[in-house]
């Protein structure tokens, strides 16, 4: 596959007149093309519905574009569900998933009428004493343990998982929450991260409805939906394919069909909880070369940092990097590109093969739509970026602006300090 930005170097030379670098640009145009798209992929199922996990990229002016096609909020903290609460997004249009939940999110999860997942079965107890009951619709978090693989690829190893409930404890749990007075009854299970292989879906559908099917007549609990959580990822490198969303609705209709309808349980809805694949690649990081340096490496030195995109520091992940007008031109010059962190490890890409780069440069850092600004922090008194939206007609909007150092200064406020810190802001 070939990767180019989805904004042209004409356009982003216009943009940068009005937004300094570095931030985050995201594509309107993409992200309703890959909503349609996800939606017609499951429209056989009446009642599906995609909860986009909020954690991914809790902006509210992208959530609403997504909220327009009917998506609801997938939420694991307070402040994710205050966020969807104010945009309109309460009741069943709330999954509250979370592990090693503090009680006082329980119980606003509970206020907003949300969907609680539970992810252990010792939340149980914790749960009805923090709100005084067991809601009447309830969902319990599946871990198969061991590995899984897709083929004879490793995807995961939900065994070294923190969450979710052996099998056993699955159906404990429901005939529990059962007799405390639960109706309705749902299955959320997350077993791979970012894979990409349209087999994913279709064999984790497979898992999910074989244990609907036995937990309905081990415990006669109706179960209401089937949560296949995310899990469907991304190409990050330019030789990986993109998953087919359509294929993989397509697969998940053929298994529902094979083992849900023959035993009577064809009105189970299935829930979605994608994120990165709903806006990563519709989100990516300008940035601006701003040094250059020839020691014992190649050097690019950028105006950006891992304060703005975490993940290759973190983890050592790739992220595609086009130089701006030069797309074309041959990768024939090796260089770490770099931030300016005092840690060794502030680097978007390390002896990557590029066209040659010039001070002045823009740079385009692929797939940030997702896990990128929200895993920002503010190291070395680094501010995190603004976040811009490419709308559909050209026009830009900035939807977040970029911090200040009174954001940063901020929770010294009711100190004497705080006070001076803050008059040397303005």
């Amino acid at each position: 596959m070939n990767k180019r930005p989805f904004v042209t170097k004409a356009q982003l030379e216009e943009i940068v007149k009005e937004y300094p670098t570095p931030f985050h640009l995201y594509d309107e145009k993409g992200i309703r093309r890959n909503m349609e798209a996800l939606r017609e992929a499951f429209s056989w199922n009446p009642g599906y519905k995609e909860y986009f996990a909020v954690k991914a990229t809790p902006n509210p002016f992208l959530i609403n574009i997504l909220r327009e096609y009917g998506c609801g909020c997938d939420c694991s903290s307070y402040t994710e569900l205050m966020l969807s609460k104010t945009i309109g997004a309460v009741g069943e249009d709330i999954m509250f998933s979370s592990n090693d939940t503090p009680a006082e999110e329980f119980v606003y999860a509970n206020d907003l009428g949300a969907i609680i997942n539970l992810d252990d079965i010792t939340h149980i107890d914790f749960l009805e004493k923090a709100i005084g009951k067991i809601p009447e619709t309830i969902s319990c978090r599946f871990n198969p343990g061991g590995v899984f693989k897709v083929s004879n690829d490793i995807m995961d190893n939900p065994g070294d998982a923190k969450y979710g409930m052996t099998r056993e404890q699955l159906t404990q749990a429901f005939k529990i929450l059962k007799e405390k007075g639960a109706k309705e009854f749902g299955i959320h299970a997350f077993l791979a991260s970012n894979t990409v292989t349209n087999d994913y879906y279709p064999m984790l559908s497979r898992i999910l409805f074989e244990i609907a099917v036995e937990l309905q007549q081990e415990t006669g609990c109706h179960i209401k939906f089937i949560n296949l959580s995310g899990g469907v990822g991304i190409p990050y490198r330019p030789e990986q394919e993109p998953n087919d969303i359509r294929a993989i609705g397509e697969g998940v209709r053929k298994v529902y069909e094979e083992v849900l309808v023959p035993a009577g349980m064809g009105d189970v809805a299935l829930y979605t909880e994608l994120g990165r694949f709903m806006t990563g690649p519709y989100g990516c990081l300008v940035t601006r070369a701003i040094h250059e340096k020839h020691t014992y490496k190649e050097y690019i030195g950028v105006d950006a940092s891992a304060v703005n995109l975490i993940r290759p520091a973190m983890y050592g992940a790739y992220h595609h990097i086009s130089v701006v007008g030069k797309e074309d031109l041959p990768c024939d010059h090796k260089y770490d590109v770099t931030g300016s962190l005092c840690e060794n490890n502030d680097k978007f890409a390390i002896d990557r093969m590029l066209p040659e780069i010039e001070v002045g440069d823009l740079l385009v850092i692929h797939d940030t739509g997702a896990h990128g600004f929200s895993m920002g922090y503010n190291y070395n008194g680094k501010l995190k970026s603004a976040e811009v939206l490419l709308k559909e007609d050209g026009t830009t909007q900035l939807i977040r602006r970029a911090e200040t150092p009174a954001d940063y200064f901020a929770t010294f406020d009711c100190f004497e300090i705080g006070q001076k810190l803050l008059k040397e802001c303005k």
